[in-house]
């Protein structure tokens, strides 16, 4: 009886899970192009990123061995700052590699991030920060549309706009092709976009409250498994 119980009850717990990552959103023939490493074009970054990750004196690869789960567990505190993945990187250039930090979105720090990403491809997401200061910003209604990202994610989530299919706000997949954008990008610059179009003042690449949102939307997909560097619509 004891054992029959548990399995209703793990059954249970499967079912209240409703959460979805945008991957499940996206239509077929994008899930393809994702599920091929051969089309999936967030590749090329990738690749790019492997030899950056085996350059330099030291290298990268000198210091780090393995990298399997790492992107999973960002953003992450760090001699008590709150740092996302990129930030991270740059961190390791400027206080390791005695080199110059690489700038948002550049083709480097992309690369850098995919490579390190592709590491993380079906580890469950495992944040531990303190997400309440994300949250707040998540649930805050901002902009001349006075809209929050609560509203669109939450209350929305599965309905269309523009064309497109709101997703749940996962972030599995990051850094991602967006064929929006015809190239890859990270989750901060998603997240800017997001303001633009509540014509809400986007905060700069890197300010905390980014590097605040960023964490708390890892946390809402705690468990759910990375899938990055993905393709989105």
């Amino acid at each position: 009886m004891k054992a029959a119980f548990l399995v209703v009850l793990v059954a249970g717990l499967a079912m209240a899970d409703d959460r979805r990552s945008g991957y499940e959103f996206m239509s077929r023939e994008t899930q393809a192009m994702q599920d091929d490493d051969t089309s999936n074009p967030a590749m090329l970054w990738a690749l790019d990123g492997e030899q950056l990750w085996k350059a330099g004196k030291p290298s990268c690869a000198s210091c780090h061995a393995d990298m399997k789960g790492v992107a999973a567990r960002y953003p992450s505190v760090n001699s008590g700052r709150l740092v996302n993945l990129e930030q991270r990187i740059n961190l390791c250039r400027t206080g390791k590699q005695h080199a110059a930090p690489l700038p948002y979105e550049s083709k480097e720090l992309l690369s850098l991030s995919a490579y390190i990403a592709l590491q993380s491809r079906g580890y469950p997401i495992a944040v531990q920060a303190d997400a309440a200061a994300g949250k707040a910003l998540y649930e805050r209604r901002q902009g001349q549309l006075n809209l929050s990202c609560a509203q669109c994610h939450d209350q929305y989530a599965g309905k269309r706009l523009g064309g497109s299919t709101i997703p749940q706000a996962h972030p599995t997949g990051y850094p991602e092709y967006r064929l929006e954008w015809q190239t890859l990008g990270s989750l901060e610059r998603r997240l800017r976009n997001c303001l633009i179009g509540i014509r809400a003042e986007p905060y700069p690449y890197g300010a905390p409250e980014l590097v605040e949102l960023e964490l708390y939307l890892m946390s809402r997909a705690r468990g759910m498994k990375m899938d990055a560097p993905g393709v989105r619509p």
